[in-house]
C-alpha cells in the first residue's frame, strides 16, 4: 500500500498574498470615490450653514435642486442639455492635467470657438448644404480653440510662463475679442438691443437626439470623453504624457518630446472647448453673442477636478453639475434667492475639493504602499 504525498497546506500568510493585486486595484480606485463623495457632502454641509444664516431652509433648497434638475423627464432633459458643454470644457482642464498643467482659461476658447463657427457660417449659408457647413463650422471652432489654449502650452514650455495665469488672462482677451467682432465686423444690422451675428437658418442648427429634447451636443461630448480616455489610457502618446506629468526631468532623460506633448495636449484640450462654443451657437443661441460667455469654461474646472481628471468620470459629474445649474431658476422663484446661489454652491464645492486633494495618499487603507509587507 502506497501513501501519496500531499501538497503542504497553504499558510495563512500565503492566502492573502494571492489576493493582494486585486485588493490593491480596489483600494486605489475606491480612494477617489470616497474622498470625492466626502468632499461633496462637506461642501453641501457648509453651504447649508450659509443658507441657514440668511434665514432659508436647506432642506427646501436641496429638494428644489433635485426637482429642478432630476425631478421630471423635462428636468432631466434640461440637465442633460446643460451638461453637454460641461463635458467638453472639463476635458479642456483634464487633458493638460495629465501633464501636470493647470489650465483654467477654457472660457476664452469657448467664446472664440463660437465666434469662429458663426463667422465660418456666414459665407456657407445658402451655398453649402447643412451637414458640410456644420462640419466646417466645427473644424473652424476647434482650430481656433486649440490654437488659443495651445498658445498657453507653448508659452509654458518654451518661455516658462505659468500656464494657469496665462490661460486665465487669455480668456479675458478672448472675451474682449468676441465683443469686438460681434459688435463690429460680424454684427447683424438687425440685432439692435443685443449685438449678434446673423442668425442661422433652421436647417443649419444642430438638431435633437431622437426621442429626446436634448441636442446632439450631448452625444458629441460623451464621444469626446470616451476618445479622450482611449487617448490617455491606451495609446503610447497618452502613456508618454502620463510619464511627463509624473516627472518631466525623467521624461526628458528618456528622450520623450515633452514640448510637443505639452503643445499637443493643450491644443487638443482647447479644440474641445472651442467645439463647446460651436455647439452653443448651432444648438442653443442660433448666433454668436455675449451669451457665449455663460461660465461653462469655469464650471468645467469644477467638473474636471471633481472627476479627478478622468475623462469617463467627467460624464456623470457633468450631468450632476448640469442638474444643479438647471435648478437655479426654480430656486430663484420658490425661495426668493438670486440665481447666483448656484454659483455660491459651486464655489463652495470647489474650495472643499481643493482642500480634500491634500488627503490623497494619506489613508493607509487606500494606499497599498503603506500596507504591511508580511501579508
Amino acid at each position: 500500500m502506497t501513501v501519496q504525498a500531499n501538497d503542504p497546506p497553504m499558510t495563512v500568510a500565503e492566502k492573502p498574498a494571492s489576493l493582494r493585486p486585486m485588493l490593491e486595484w480596489i483600494a486605489r480606485r475606491t480612494e477617489p470615490v470616497v474622498i470625492g463623495l466626502s468632499a461633496i457632502l462637506i461642501g453641501l454641509g457648509l453651504f447649508s450653514l450659509f443658507i441657514l444664516m440668511i434665514g432659508k431652509s436647506p432642506a427646501m433648497l436641496f429638494q428644489l435642486m433635485y426637482t429642478g434638475g432630476f425631478g421630471s423627464w423635462f428636468s432631466v432633459q434640461n440637465s442633460l442639455s446643460r451638461a453637454a458643454p460641461l463635458l467638453l470644457t472639463a476635458l479642456c482642464v483634464a487633458l493638460p492635467a495629465r501633464l501636470g498643467l493647470v489650465i483654467i482659461g477654457g472660457e476664452g476658447a469657448v467664446v472664440l470657438g463660437g465666434v469662429a463657427a458663426a463667422a465660418m457660417a456666414m459665407p456657407l449659408v445658402g451655398t453649402v448644404p447643412a451637414l458640410p457647413s456644420l462640419v466646417l463650422m466645427a473644424i473652424a471652432a476647434m482650430v481656433v480653440g486649440g490654437g488659443w489654449i495651445g498658445l498657453a502650452g507653448f508659452l509654458r514650455h518654451y518661455r516658462g510662463v505659468n500656464e494657469t495665469i496665462s490661460s486665465l488672462l487669455l480668456s479675458y482677451i478672448a472675451i474682449a475679442l468676441m465683443n469686438q467682432f460681434v459688435e463690429g465686423p460680424l454684427r447683424d444690422p438687425a440685432s439692435l438691443n443685443k449685438p449678434s451675428t446673423k442668425p442661422l437658418p433652421a436647417d443649419h442648427m444642430l438638431g435633437n437626439i431622437p426621442g429626446m429634447d436634448v441636442h446632439w451636443g450631448l452625444a458629441i461630448g460623451i464621444l469626446a470623453c470616451i476618445l479622450s480616455w482611449v487617448l490617455i489610457e491606451v495609446t503610447s502618446y497618452g502613456f508618454a504624457a502620463r510619464v511627463a506629468g509624473g516627472n518631466v526631468r525623467a521624461a526628458q532623460i528618456q528622450g520623450l518630446p515633452v514640448g510637443r506633448l505639452i503643445a499637443g495636449f493643450t491644443a487638443i484640450a482647447g479644440s474641445f472647448a472651442g467645439l463647446a462654443g460651436m455647439i452653443g451657437v448651432v444648438a442653443v443661441q442660433g448666433s454668436a453673442n455675449a451669451s457665449l460667455a455663460a461660465g461653462y469654461g469655469y464650471t468645467g474646472i469644477l467638473v474636471a477636478f471633481l472627476a479627478r481628471h478622468n475623462p469617463l468620470a467627467i460624464i456623470p459629474v457633468a450631468i450632476l453639475l448640469g442638474g444643479i445649474d438647471a435648478s437655479g431658476g426654480l430656486i430663484q422663484r420658490r425661495m426668493g434667492l438670486p440665481d447666483a446661489t448656484v454659483l455660491v454652491l459651486q464655489g463652495t464645492l470647489f474650495i472643499v475639493i481643493l482642500f480634500c486633494e491634500t488627503f490623497y495618499g494619506r489613508f493607509k487603507i487606500f494606499n497599498p504602499d503603506l500596507w504591511k509587507r508580511s501579508y
